[in-house]
This record gives C-alpha cells, sequence and structure tokens, in this order.
C-alpha cells in the first residue's frame, strides 16, 4: 500500500525531448546525403508535431464526489497537480450527480461528447455493460506498464475487470478505483450515552438498542428511502447474516444457480420487513432522500444511519454538536463493499494520453495519504501520515475486511437495471403493498432472465 508510483509525467518529457531534437537538427541539415524532398518532408512532420504539442487542449472529467468528501479534495489535489504540469491544457472538471451519470452514461459514451475521464458505478450493471458494448477503452496494458495492476490487488481488480459478457471478475481491466468502501453503520455517542447503551456485537444486540430508541419515541436509523439505492444496502446486509462466499458469487458473479427463496434472502427480506413493522425507519422513509437523511443524522436528529465510507469525510466536517463513532453490523463476516467506483477512459475520449496522467496521479502517495487524512480509504497511501484517529480506525475497518476476503460487493450490481427492481421492490416493502415472498419473486425474476442470456 505504500509502494510510490507517480514519479513522472511522461508527456513533458517527450515535448521537450522533441524540442531539443528540433534545435539541433537546424544546423545539420545541409551536411545530410538524404534527398532534399525527404528533408522538406522530414522538416514539416517534425513542425506539425512541434504544433500539436503546444496546441492548447481541452482535457474533460465527468465526477460526481462533492467538495469536502475525502475522493473530493483528493481528486481536486490531483486536478491542481495536473494543472501544474499541463500549461496548455484546459480542464473541464465537471461535476454530476450519481443520477445524472448513471441515467446519461450510456448515451454520452456512444458519441464524440464522451469526456477524457468518467467516474462511473462499478458492476455488470455498469461498468460490465459499458464493457460489454465496447464503449470503455481497455487499460490491461496501460495498468501493467504504469504499475497500476500491482496496486490494484486482487480483490480490488475484480470489480475492474470484465469478461465479454460484461461479468465482473475477469476479463480485460476497464478502469480504475482509486479508493476502497464498505457499508457500516455510523452513530450518535452521546445519544447512546443517554440511554445506557454500548456497542452491539450481535444482530439481536442491535434490534435491542433499536428497540431501546423506538420505546423512548426516536427513530433509530436514518433512511433516505426515496432515492431507491439506500435501502438497498439496508436489506443486503441483513441477507449476508445467512450468506456465505458461494452465495456472493453466485448472485454477483452468476457462478451458479440462486434459491431466493433459500435461506439468505428470506432471512433478509423476512427482518428487513420486522424492522419496518417495529418502526425502526420511521413512517416516512419512502418519503425521504438520501441528502436530506444524511443531513438528518448529521444535525443529530437520529442515533444511527447506515450507509458507505463515503460519508466519513462530510460528517468529519458537518458534525460539530456531538460525537459520534462508526461500527460494522455485528455478528456476521461478510460485508457490503468493494473498491471504489471506477475512473474510466471512455473508448471515444479525444485525450487518452491525458487520461493515462491523471490516473497517475490520482494514484500517486502524495494524493492518496492526502485522502487518507481527509476520512477516505485510500490504497496507496502512506498510513503513518494519517494524522487523525478516526480516520486510522476507518482504515483499520476496511484493512480487517479485506483480510477476511469480506467483500460482499453491493445488492444492486447484478444485472442492467436492479437497482430500480431491487430498491422498488423494497420501497413496496416499506409501504406495506406487497408481501415478503412477493417480493423475492419479483427481484428473482429479472435476475434469472439475466443469467439465462449469459448461459446461451
Amino acid at each position: 500500500m505504500k509502494t510510490q508510483l507517480f514519479k513522472k509525467l511522461p508527456l513533458i518529457l517527450a515535448f521537450f525531448v522533441l524540442i531539443a531534437l528540433v534545435a539541433c537538427g537546424g544546423g545539420d541539415t545541409a551536411e545530410t546525403d538524404a534527398p532534399a524532398e525527404d528533408n522538406a518532408a522530414q522538416s514539416e512532420d517534425t513542425a506539425a508535431e512541434s504544433a500539436d504539442s503546444s496546441e492548447e487542449r481541452v482535457f474533460r472529467i465527468w465526477h460526481y464526489e462533492e467538495p469536502g468528501s475525502a475522493t473530493g479534495d483528493a481528486w481536486a489535489r490531483a486536478l491542481e497537480i495536473f494543472e501544474e504540469s499541463h500549461p496548455n491544457v484546459t480542464v473541464e472538471f465537471e461535476l454530476k450527480t450519481f443520477e445524472q451519470i448513471q441515467q446519461t452514461a450510456q448515451m454520452i459514451l456512444n458519441t464524440d461528447e464522451a469526456p477524457d475521464v468518467m467516474e462511473i458505478n462499478k458492476g455488470n450493471a455498469t461498468a460490465g455493460l459499458y464493457a460489454k458494448q465496447g464503449l470503455l477503452t481497455d487499460l490491461t496494458d496501460v495498468a501493467a506498464e504504469r504499475g497500476w495492476d500491482d496496486l490494484l490487488g486482487t480483490s480490488l481488480q475484480t470489480t475492474a475487470r470484465y469478461d465479454e459478457q460484461g461479468i465482473m471478475g475477469g476479463g480485460p481491466l476497464y478502469g480504475v478505483t482509486t479508493y476502497g468502501e464498505f457499508v457500516m453503520v455510523y452513530y450518535n455517542k452521546d445519544m447512546f450515552a443517554e440511554y445506557g447503551l454500548e456497542l452491539p456485537t450481535s444482530l439481536e444486540e442491535f434490534e435491542a438498542i433499536a428497540d431501546t430508541f423506538v420505546e423512548n419515541d426516536i427513530v433509530p436509523l436514518s433512511l433516505g428511502a426515496g432515492s431507491v439505492w439506500p435501502v438497498t444496502q439496508n436489506f443486503y446486509e441483513l441477507v449476508l447474516y445467512e450468506g456465505d462466499r458461494e452465495l456472493v458469487e453466485a448472485y454477483q458473479l452468476f457462478k451458479s444457480d440462486l434459491d431466493f427463496h433459500g435461506d439468505a434472502f428470506t432471512f433478509g427480506a423476512e427482518r428487513f420487513a420486522e424492522h419496518v413493522a417495529a418502526g425502526y425507519y420511521g413512517d416516512n422513509a419512502n418519503g425521504v432522500i438520501q441528502d436530506d437523511a444524511t443531513a438528518a443524522f448529521a444535525q443529530g436528529n437520529f442515533p444511527m444511519m447506515l450507509t458507505g465510507s463515503w460519508m466519513f469525510g462530510n460528517f468529519q466536517n458537518q458534525i460539530t454538536d456531538f460525537d459520534w463513532g462508526i461500527f460494522l453490523m455485528p455478528g456476521k463476516t461478510f460485508n457490503t463493499g468493494s473498491g471504489g467506483n471506477l475512473l474510466v477512459v471512455p473508448e471515444n475520449a479525444q485525450n487518452k494520453d491525458l487520461a493515462y496522467e491523471f490516473l497517475d496521479i490520482t494514484l500517486s502517495e502524495e494524493v492518496q495519504t492526502l485522502m487518507a487524512n481527509r476520512g477516505g480509504i485510500p490504497i496507496n497511501a502512506d498510513l503513518s501520515q494519517i494524522e487523525n484517529e478516526q480516520n486510522q480506525e476507518l482504515n483499520a475497518a476496511f484493512a480487517t475486511i479485506v483480510e477476511n476476503d469480506g467483500l460482499a460487493f453491493y445488492p444492486d450490481w447484478p444485472a442492467p437495471g436492479y437497482m430500480d427492481v431491487l430498491g422498488g421492490g423494497l420501497q413496496e416493502v416499506i409501504a406495506g403493498s406487497i408481501t415478503t415472498d412477493e417480493f423475492l419473486d419479483q427481484i428473482a425474476g429479472p435476475w434469472q432472465e439475466y443469467k439465462d442470456t449469459l448461459d446461451e
């Protein structure tokens, strides 16, 4: 994790070498034995190359990492370094929302308007689909040349490699992740102390804590189910109590058949429905979007929130009125999480050489260590330079999950459009409009249909 990756910017060196060659070649032209017309053609080619090198270029990046977040701050620093080294390059660093890129990426990637670097969600339903359609640049050779594959361990490369069917885990490398991420419970230490509560060591103890808050007219967990995706993680964390590696690989990688009415998914669905009925998410979770849910937790209105490490840096900046901490959902081996979202180079990118240099910088030790100190989970930081105790705790938790091979990825990944299927079904469970059996049938159908297309 401490490997030094970013050493030089090859394009800048190539530029100065080219200028030197042009300068040296001017005085020797008359002494050459080559035909005059060849000399003229070579001079024209050299002049054209020199002009191209000094020509102002527009380098475009699309991403959805908010300023103030660990990744957002790290990539902003990477941008500063890039701009310092490329004075003739105009950078358009365009902040989008996750939803905007989810909805428009496939269309934009199919056009000449594709950016040079784009952040996209990993998994079969997004990165896998785009790779299968030939919309992403194969980075396998570039990664080997620049040392990225040494930084990205096997578990992190799982979500960056996709085969010809768009299934993750094998095939060429189509993206680079600059960080890790996982789902955990953020908790209000002051509220826990007020009711004499200690950290749970089992699901039953977690539920007892939630019941204590309900009994005191406090909604235990902040949830923005109106944004569709957050609730899928609450559900999946419960599924994983009965899951193992075989289940994860069947569900995520289609390595075997899967019975959605088997122990794991049945347990997850029924337990989630019980939590809804018990009042763990209040009466209006479907009417709350995720931004409002996280703001409510940061304001001290809820004792707990289950969400990802991507909120860690934001909470460090936003929470000022109470002490807070984190814990993994207790009593299980597997956790929702993976390497972070991917930075990809679209096949239609106009400046692939610049894209590779920018990716180099995002993986440099300087940028990665800054990410760690902003509350992120880098993959190439000098961990001895992490100053904050909370940040040390966060990185230690992720390291433990990785060491135990406990990353179970994300529940919406298996098939294109599956997020809406899964999240929409869970919204109906919250609303009480379908039973858990109906919900399991609802999510099993599209999964099986997609698997069938892979088996053809």
